[in-house]
């Protein structure tokens, strides 16, 4: 299978063309050049140990070398290696409020940046557990199953957005019943959830579900992003801010004690979402402490590049262009002294 790290680049093409037409106007301006300069015919015999062909040939190896140059740009890759990966560790599913409040800017540049950032560092730390992404809003669905593949993590959290879920409000309840789903039923350890929201429940049974997921083995760490003080919720770039249905502007505050409630339930614990990345470095050394199981396999297809050989063919058309001359041989007979 063929892809490419960085298809945009090959919108470099379009210099080739570009190059085409520059050639082209560059030979016939050279013609009404020669013709201005004297006659045609007389200067064409004068310089005919020039070869047009060659000129021709000399401009075709450099319009190749840049079509492979831009290939190479683009890093093309073929994933031609599979690898089995059996590792230790534990299930970390991740849930992620994805409402309009997540947009406040109380934690600049905002809740729901400063979350996928801080989730995004914490991937990197892991080392053999697999991990799980939710989305949620007023409404929760499995962004990303539970996979050991951290590439693959990071894409489906890059896309995570408001727009992603259509049914407004902020179900921490409906997360937490959406990750119960994503653990394997049999087992009663080895399963945390991480809740990362602003805490503004509208379901108001996350208490009473995170009792059940306390039940099915679950550890919920809460982190708190906000500020109990309140922040407007930004709707566009250009200072319009979200209005009830009175026209009074929404505040979105956070409601730490609901997740302290949910974490207690769970004897998972409550952070306050800080400037650092503090909170889940701490997550991160209690999830290490927890006993390991053996995790399922993976396979996947590891991408190779595959740049190094157009950029070799690209040297090699350009070293030929470099020694090939634009002139040729011609071979002087002896016709005879008047002739």
């Amino acid at each position: 299978m063929l892809r490419f790290a960085h298809p945009e680049l090959l919108y470099i093409f379009f210099v080739i063309p570009a190059l085409m037409l520059f050639y082209l106007y560059a030979f016939k301006a050279k013609s009404r050049a020669m013709k201005r300069f004297g006659n045609l015919i007389l200067l064409q015999k004068l310089s005919r140990n020039t070869s047009r062909a060659r000129q021709y040939g000399k401009i075709a190896l450099l319009l190749s070398a840049v079509f492979f140059l831009v290939f190479a740009l683009a890093r093309p890759q073929i994933g031609t290696k599979l690898e089995e990966v059996r590792r230790e560790g534990v299930d970390v599913i991740v849930a992620i409020d994805v409402s309009k409040s997540m947009l406040a800017e109380d934690i600049p540049p905002s809740r729901l940046d400063k979350a996928k950032h801080e989730v995004s560092s914490f991937i990197d730390r892991l080392r053999g557990d697999r991990i799980g992404l939710i989305a949620f809003a007023g409404d929760a669905f499995p962004q990303c199953p539970l996979t050991l593949d951290y590439g693959a993590a990071k894409i489906f959290l890059d896309i995570l957005d408001p727009e992603l879920i259509e049914k407004p409000g902020t179900s921490v309840g409906g997360a937490i019943t959406q990750a119960i789903k994503m653990f394997e039923q049999k087992e009663r350890k080895h399963k945390v959830l991480i809740l990362i929201t602003d805490g503004e429940d509208h379901g108001g049974k996350a208490v009473e579900i995170a009792e059940e997921a306390g039940r099915e083995g679950i550890v919920i760490y809460c982190v708190g992003i906000g500020s109990p003080e309140g922040e407007l919720i930004p709707l566009n770039n250009r200072g319009d801010y979200k209005r009830d249905s009175k026209g009074e502007l929404v505040m979105t505050k956070l409601d730490h004690l609901t997740l302290e409630k949910i974490a207690l339930q769970t004897n998972g614990k409550y952070y306050r979402a800080s400037t650092g990345e503090e909170e889940l470095d701490r997550i991160y050394d209690e999830i290490f402490k927890m006993e390991k199981k053996e995790l399922g396999s993976l396979t996947f297809s590891q991408f190779e590049d595959r740049f190094q050989i157009l950029v070799a063919l690209a040297i090699l058309l350009i070293v030929f262009e470099t020694i090939l001359p634009e002139r040729r041989r011609i071979k002087q007979e002896w016709r005879g002294r008047f002739m």
